[in-house]
């Protein structure tokens, strides 16, 4: 623990968040890094807080309270100390281990990376967590948006996150340009095109095994019913697809008495209809079109059938795998698609970087956009709580821009922290903000009967509906 970070001290009156074999140690009055956000995050990161204080103290009476600690990184980090994001910013995230930021400015003009992906990669923050669902009354662009109930697991550190490209005409990218087309295309028809930048796709069997055991264990905590693998495995086979294969080894290989598969639920409801059912009959059910497909493929499903039935068939028959968690798949495409139409048969979602990237924001549009959307980044011992949206900077200052998302994530914190009273106030007295019509400019002008509050008036109400929903 430094004594200073960018040259100011921590708060004397807090301590630490502490963390060992899996398990945070929270004192009543954390320590909690914040970075302010650039552009519109000033306005909001000073209204937020305040409703976030509000509550502890309604809550907890003074008991407890959060010391917050302001680090820096964006455009302020850089008018006052020439760097985007301080060595020391980051060392504070550490040593504090749960920390809260609001929208940061990717730098321009080329060779800087965004602060995001750094921050991530740096604390190795392979979770990115992003519950999506609709509070009464936001406009939304769907007919029924009350039906999006979702929480994204997104890999965080991997896919094409990683970093790893080489532009177009440079000497490394005709070095591996070279190498590729010589040593690993040679025998093939295909080539590399010499005009071509290139890139390196990483997909890890720890990096895929870690996300999708977090997702299936915050199911299992959570009591959701569905956890869906998300992938492009069908074309990218041994990434995409790799994924999803080493996600069901985690389902069936740790998870085993908590899930049941897609395909193990249809051999199981085939048997509830028809109990004397032969495994060629079953294999039937699992791949309908297995009868005009080669003999050596319907011995391959039979087999799966029967191993199916004597490796669980005892523990998961006669209804029993109705009470445990559904894992399923579906290709990324499809399950956007999905997500339009039939967003209520989903609850949580397992992706790799890209996928679960668009994904989330465009769950996010169907619930009214990304000003109400939180996120959590999360290691092993570390969480960074952000905001999801953009900086707006044409808006800086103005006192009009939605807090929401940054007030969710001060919800996703104290659900986190274990403080679940704080939580629970900022989120009911938000939704009754909400309900009464007085919402910031983005939600009033798709609202009838609004009225259009300022950022802080809307903070101001909230806290003052904390005392009528108690």
């Amino acid at each position: 623990m430094q004594d200073t970070y960018n040259g100011v001290r921590p708060p004397d009156a807090g301590k630490a968040i502490e963390y060992s074999d899996g398990v945070y140690s929270v004192p009543d009055h954390p320590i909690v890094p914040f970075i302010e956000g650039d552009g519109s995050g000033r306005d909001i990161w000073k209204n937020a807080r305040a409703v976030m204080d509000a509550a502890v103290l309604k809550a907890y009476g003074g008991a407890r309270r959060v010391e917050w600690f302001e680090i820096l990184a964006g455009e302020k980090a850089y008018r006052l100390h020439n760097d985007w994001l301080p060595q020391d910013s980051v060392q504070a995230c550490i040593d504090f281990r749960v920390s809260l930021k609001g929208p940061l400015t990717t730098p321009v003009g080329g060779g800087i990376r965004s602060l995001n992906v750094t921050l991530r990669q740096t604390m190795d923050l392979y979770q990115c967590i992003r519950p999506v669902k609709h509070y009464p009354g936001v406009p939304s662009p769907m007919v029924k948006p009350d039906e999006v109930d979702v929480v994204i697991f997104r890999e965080n550190t991997e896919d094409i996150y990683a970093g790893i490209e080489f532009k177009e005409g440079s000497a490394d990218v005709a070095k591996l340009r070279e190498f590729v087309n010589t040593e690993l295309l040679g025998n093939t028809k295909k080539r590399l095109r010499d005009d071509a930048g290139l890139g390196i796709k990483p997909i890890s069997v720890r990096g895929s095994k870690r996300l999708v055991r977090a997702a299936i264990q915050y199911a299992v905590d959570g009591g959701r019913k569905v956890v869906t693998i998300v992938h492009k495995g069908n074309i990218q086979k041994f990434t995409e697809g790799a994924f999803l294969e080493w996600g069901y080894e985690v389902a069936k290989g740790e998870f085993r008495d908590r899930v049941v598969t897609e395909r193990e639920s249809w051999i199981f409801a085939a048997l509830e209809k028809n109990p004397a059912a032969t495994p060629e009959e079953l294999a039937k059910v699992v791949e309908p079109g297995v009868a005009f497909a080669p003999a050596s493929f319907a011995e391959k499903i039979v087999a799966e059938v029967k191993g199916v039935l004597e490796a669980i068939g005892a523990s998961h028959d006669e209804g029993k795998w109705k009470g445990m968690i559904l894992v399923n798949d579906r290709i990324c495409d499809a399950m956007f698609q999905d997500l339009l139409l039939k967003p209520s048969e989903y609850s949580v979602l397992a992706t790799t970087n890209l996928n679960g990237d668009y994904l989330s924001d465009a769950a996010a549009a169907q619930v009214g956009g990304l000003g109400i959307a939180p996120g959590v980044n999360v290691g092993d011992g570390f969480a960074v709580f952000e905001a999801t949206h953009g900086t707006a900077p044409r808006l800086a200052d103005q006192d009009v821009v939605n807090p929401g998302s940054v007030l969710l994530c001060g919800v996703l914190l104290f659900e986190f922290l274990g403080w679940g009273e704080a939580a629970k106030l900022i989120e009911d007295a938000m939704t009754e903000t909400i309900r009464q019509k007085f919402v910031t400019v983005d939600f009033a002008k798709g609202m009838d009967g609004a009225t259009t509050a300022s950022t802080s008036g809307f903070a101001a109400r909230i806290v003052e509906n904390m005392g009528k929903v108690v």
